[in-house]
């Protein structure tokens, strides 16, 4: 389980989160939802021990924050928005960081399971560099997806930290990585993803929590989380949640019609 108590950051004199609670749970996939600035991706930088909070983290009842980093390496992989390399190097050699930690270290032959499974069998000769943004973030959910490969080591659930992961991707390359991570919750490991398209999350999640001015207005399932009421009230515009067939639902904003009414 991933629990976080009245969890605070600071940047300097501002604050950016302000008491928010957060729980996830094996087995599910959790989604972070927001308007931009909300404290989305300090929020998942807290819970990974990436940045320094009060309150308390546990993650598999171990505190996150007197966690070594190569013990939180070997239960939980890491997303970032966005990963820059310096160097030139190529696929094979940026998935092989996920194996530098953690019990799959010596398990080369993932690193062709992985690029497979986000669909870029046969990139490994290519350097980073010359991939498209796309590419480059699928590379990167390749890498650690490697790291921790199987979702449940011994009894205990692995984790993926997923920030904005399908933010360059095109529908389809959206619902394959969206795939990849319920399917890794499905087997039995922890995925929490920041989201942005709210519609995805409605699909995929299992839970949500929905963010605004680095507290969280709401935490639970995704048809009581991604009400009208609180949608509006967090991106500070009219919103309306539709319900599409097959009991599935979107989410679209629709500020003139409800001006108009």
């Amino acid at each position: 389980m991933l629990r976080a108590k009245d969890i605070t950051v600071s940047y300097g004199r501002r604050e950016i989160l302000h008491g928010a609670d957060f729980d996830a749970a094996p087995g599910a996939l959790t989604a972070i939802v927001g308007p931009n600035g909300s404290g989305k991706t300090t929020l998942l930088r807290a819970l990974t021990g990436d940045v320094g909070h009060g309150g308390e983290v546990t993650l598999n009842g171990q505190d996150v924050a007197g966690a070594k980093t190569w013990e939180l390496a070997a239960i939980r992989a890491v997303l970032p928005q966005a990963t820059p390399l310096a160097f030139p190097f190529n696929v094979h050699e940026v998935v092989r960081l996920g194996l530098m930690r953690g019990v799959s270290a010596q398990s080369g032959e993932l690193i062709a399971q992985a690029l497979a499974r986000v669909g870029l069998q046969g990139f490994e000769a290519r350097y980073y560099q010359e991939l498209s943004g796309g590419e480059q973030q699928r590379v990167q959910l390749a890498r650690v997806l490697a790291q921790v490969w199987s979702p449940v080591e011994g009894a205990a659930p692995r984790w993926l930290f997923l920030d904005e992961p399908v933010s360059a991707l095109d529908i389809g390359h959206q619902l394959q990585v969206m795939q990849i991570a319920r399917d890794y919750a499905d087997a039995g490991g922890g995925v929490v993803a920041v989201m942005h398209d709210l519609n995805l999350t409605a699909m995929f999640a299992d839970s949500v929590a929905l963010i605004s001015a680095g507290r969280v207005l709401g935490h639970g399932a995704p048809r009581a989380v991604l009400s009208n009421a609180l949608l509006s009230e967090a991106y500070q515009c009219p919103v309306r949640v539709n319900t599409a067939p097959k009991d599935g639902h979107f989410i679209l904003p629709h500020a003139a019609q409800m001006a108009a009414e």
